[in-house]
């Protein structure tokens, strides 16, 4: 008796399923979001957005014909990092500031051989600080090339400004310092909720919209029959999105996985048993495609983007927008994402944040089944 029951089950589960699978064929916005969407936002992301500032204009005012002065000169103008303006005075660089032509002002004035042969050089640095976080990075850069010219002085002998000091620098997990190892991991996080959140909500929505659903409830499928076989698929969907995304990162931008697969993949699909659960609740309470869209994006994609650590570091914000981010499950899926992509296997990090996602998973299927129960309207 049993065993009929269960065979039953399973029938009538993957009935659905295959059921689905043919609408999402028939479908052109599923594929869309499932498959090609994806595909554009690895390119999107990847090759577009960047939180690296290269090729920086800036005016290098040369007031000092001295070979040490124009030694430092050729340093910013055949650096990576800047894109430099030879010019002989301050006026014409501020000019070409102000008309928002140059970001930057590299001055090295005419007493700059005689100080340094004192000790006590200085060169002036001007900067575009309309955008803040730019002109610390460009700030950061003008020192760097600096320090480059100091040690090649201290190498041939000459004057040092800065003493006999050396730093010698590393960056641990990031060794190319290249945002896109931190950007790429995060755009997992992006795909997954497209897939899991938004595309479930807006087919069931329309399943609701339709009343295919209230046609099923007067057949002997039962809730939880219901809710696998509509998530069965788009989870599949969701590992394809996945996939995607990982042949992108390792073959298209080249980031560093020193991790291990398999927690990659369990912890993804725990972040989309999240996402499913979240798309299955929003519509079930909604019943309506415009509302479901919108409240999707509001609950899931807006806080992947902007509350998760994916582009901005939670870290540097206040204490009251940590905790409101905290309830999210994408915070604790691009923790994970980036420390088994840059880091590799760390378990202190890995098992709290899958533990966090495993609980919002259990809570959330347990929601939508009791939303999804077998009843009209």
């Amino acid at each position: 008796m049993k065993s009929e029951f269960l065979r039953g089950k399973l029938r009538r589960i993957r009935a659905l399923v295959r059921k689905e699978s043919f609408e999402i064929m028939r479908d052109p916005s599923s594929i869309a979001i499932g498959v090609v969407m994806p595909l554009v936002l690895i390119l999107l992301f990847g090759y577009a957005l960047s939180l690296d500032v290269k090729r920086v204009p800036v005016a290098i005012v040369l007031e000092d014909p001295s070979p040490a002065a124009s030694e430092l000169a050729a340093g910013f103008r055949l650096s990576p990092y800047f894109a430099a303006v030879p010019l002989v005075s301050m006026p014409q660089a501020e000019d070409l500031m102000q008309a928002r032509k140059v970001d930057g002002i590299v001055r090295i004035p005419g007493d700059f051989a005689r100080r340094l042969a004192l000790g006590n050089a200085q060169i002036q640095f001007l900067l575009y600080g309309a955008d803040a976080n730019r002109a610390r990075i460009i700030l950061g850069y003008a020192q760097g090339a600096v320090g480059a010219w100091a040690a090649r002085s201290a190498v041939s002998g000459g004057a040092v400004p800065n003493g006999p000091v050396n730093v010698v620098s590393r960056m641990w997990f990031n060794e190319a310092n290249d945002s896109h190892y931190y950007l790429v991991p995060g755009l997992i996080v992006m795909v997954m909720t497209l897939i899991g959140a938004f595309l479930t909500a807006m087919v069931m929505a329309r399943e609701w919209e339709r009343g295919t659903l209230e046609a099923l409830f007067v057949t002997p499928v039962r809730a939880d029959e219901i809710l696998l076989g509509k998530t069965l698929p788009y989870f599949a969907l969701g590992l394809v999105g996945l996939g995607l995304c990982f042949l992108g990162a390792e073959f298209l931008f080249h980031v560093p996985f020193r991790g291990s697969l398999v927690v990659l993949a369990g912890a993804s699909v725990l972040y989309l048993l999240v996402a499913l659960g979240i798309g299955l609740l929003i519509s079930s309470w909604a019943k309506n495609q415009l509302v479901a869209s919108q409240l999707t994006m509001v609950a899931t994609y807006l806080p992947a983007m902007m509350l998760s650590g994916f582009i901005f570091d939670l870290r540097s914000m206040p204490p009251v927008v940590r905790g409101i981010a905290s309830i999210f499950p994408a915070r604790y899926f691009v923790s994970l994402l980036q420390t088994v992509f840059l880091d590799g296997d760390i378990w202190n990090v890995i098992l709290p944040n899958a533990a966090m996602m495993a609980g919002m998973a259990l809570v959330l299927m347990l929601l939508s089944l009791v939303a999804t129960r077998k009843r009209l309207g």
